[in-house]
């Protein structure tokens, strides 16, 4: 995907991040519920801030990254973008970060795995992997700091979908909308988009989406979807 990633409206380079650009990230910042302060937790390359900068203008957008090689470069995305002065990118394990005001949304593209073999890159361990982030902590802090009307909305594999749905139920969370998204058609979904909130909904947002139909064609759903940010789909 090479070092620098091109968007519509900016730009992303990700050299010095162990997670690139990907689709989870762009699903995610192009199907998350928004507000007026919004957080994005793991921010990474600053994709997906910028995503949800881009899609509410009227928003402030805060993304907390403990890693100090993305962070320094998700500030420099950040600073060359149309966004700049809406988007901070913070440098602090979500743990012991402290927010000046609570959120109306969260995002998060989160690590998940689990029991699988760690990658030999302590960078790329930390991105990948759910030790020092996990669902759990992901929930205390959202408990704490997202407003009662908020939303937290993430990007999951489908095999994490029981165990998010179970901590989040421990933190008072209810799941408002679920997308299952197959790659393609005529796969099973292998991810799955979700918003939980501690209010529960009045209703259910659900769906069985695909990326690409059955002759490998993106679907009239992604392209709608995305077509603010890919310059090409």
């Amino acid at each position: 995907m090479g070092d620098c990633f091109n968007f519509k409206k900016f730009s992303l380079r990700q050299d010095r991040c162990a997670m690139k650009v990907g689709t989870d990230g762009v699903l995610l910042g192009a199907w998350a519920v928004g507000g007026q302060r919004i957080l994005d937790i793991g921010s990474g390359t600053g994709l997906i801030a910028l995503m949800m900068a881009q899609r509410f203008p009227e928003a402030t957008v805060d993304g907390v990254e403990m890693d100090e090689e993305a962070v320094a470069q998700s500030r420099e995305n950040v600073a060359a973008s149309p966004m700049a002065g809406r988007v901070v990118i913070h440098g602090a394990r979500l743990q012991e970060y402290e927010p000046v005001a609570p959120y109306d949304a969260m995002v998060t593209n989160p690590p998940f795995f689990v029991n699988a073999l760690k990658a030999p890159e302590a960078q790329r361990n930390m991105a990948r992997h759910a030790v020092e982030l996990t669902a759990n902590d992901i929930f205390d802090f959202a408990a704490r700091w997202l407003t009662e009307e908020g939303q937290l909305s993430a990007v999951i594999p489908m095999d994490c979908l029981d165990d998010y749905e179970m901590t989040a139920a421990l933190h008072g969370f209810f799941l408002s909308r679920l997308y299952n998204v197959r790659t393609k058609a005529t796969k099973p979904p292998k991810r799955c988009l979700v918003s939980f909130s501690p209010t529960r909904p009045t209703t259910f947002d659900t769906h069985t989406v695909a990326l690409q139909a059955a002759d490998g064609q993106p679907t009239p759903w992604y392209q709608q979807l995305t077509r603010e940010f890919y310059l090409k789909l």
